[in-house]
């Protein structure tokens, strides 16, 4: 199984992660722990939400990198 990342504007359009990039993973935990270490970084390249894949399959998203206030 290959786990990644999809990144979009807020108006739904692919995003560029620049190079905070995004990989494989072999796991869902290891791509759900690699967001949380750079989401901040993803939001400031102009990714605004994220879906999670699993072999290409969509699993959940959108998800806001919009930090709470």
């Amino acid at each position: 199984m290959s786990w990644t990342w999809r990144f979009e504007t807020a108006a739904g359009e692919p995003a560029d992660p620049g190079e905070v990039g995004g990989s494989d993973f072999s796991a869902q935990g290891d791509a759900e722990s690699w967001l949380g270490e750079v989401w901040r970084d993803l939001a400031e390249q102009g990714v605004a939400q994220v879906y999670l894949l699993e072999d290409g399959r969509e699993v959940y998203g959108p998800m806001s990198l919009a930090a709470q206030e």
